[in-house]
């Protein structure tokens, strides 16, 4: 008889075991079933801890959050479009390193409140720059929504980096288009180089927030009425 210990389980214990099978299987074949065969129990023992898969998949997605934010540390100083830019690249990256990422952290709810500390700065960044807790919301979860949406469809094509879903090769898709032109030669700029365009769209976003809310939260910030003239 072994007497080897194996480790407890626990939620955490599961949730580093479901990120690390999510890249061999996706998220498809993520099943409980799975995660316990990979644990060495019996599938019944998970549901101590997660009575179904989505709270587990809540578990992933705020233990990906956790490893996102262990490293990544703002100035006191920032402002608040280095805060936009870090949240959407830190964010990426972070769904990046794993397959269905995207899918994964969408429609998720945090289990902890870790997220918070980074939520307060940031908000408390925008807001001492003049914007209204609204405007700061509304530009903070745009910038949210963009790189959920961006990574969800890089991962559709590339599931992890260096791999490629089969049917999405731009030279025979400009072959199948040849009578649309312009949507052919589009395909360049949908399905490939995706790092540059991630930060050409993130750029976008910035300058929308500052001709949006900036000259309103520049008059706030300096005292001036919003409505004076």
């Amino acid at each position: 008889m072994s007497t080897e210990r194996r480790a407890p389980l626990d939620r955490k214990r599961v949730a580093d075991t479901a990120l690390r099978l999510l890249n061999d299987v996706g998220l498809d074949g993520l099943t409980l079933r799975a995660i316990a065969k990979e644990l060495d129990v019996k599938a019944p023992a998970l549901y101590w801890h997660f009575k179904d898969k989505q709270a587990l998949l809540d578990e992933m997605a705020t233990e990906m959050y956790r490893r996102m934010t262990e490293s990544a540390l703002m100035p006191a100083d920032a402002t608040w479009q280095e805060h936009l830019l870090a949240a959407g690249r830190g964010l990426r990256a972070a769904l990046l390193r794993y397959r269905d990422g995207a899918k994964v952290f969408s429609g998720s709810r945090f289990t902890g409140t870790e997220h918070a500390v980074q939520m307060e700065a940031t908000l408390r960044t925008f807001t001492q720059a003049g914007f209204t807790l609204a405007q700061a919301v509304r530009a903070s979860t745009t910038t949210y929504l963009y790189t959920l949406g961006f990574v969800t469809e890089e991962q559709g094509v590339q599931p992890l980096p260096h791999e490629r879903r089969e049917g999405y090769d731009i030279e025979e898709r400009a072959r199948l288009m040849a009578e649309f032109p312009l949507s052919a030669a589009a395909g360049a700029e949908l399905f490939q180089d995706y790092d540059r365009h991630f930060e050409e769209g993130l750029a976008l976003l910035i300058s929308g927030v500052e001709a949006r809310y900036g000259a309103a939260s520049d008059r706030r910030s300096s005292g001036v009425d919003h409505f004076s003239t």
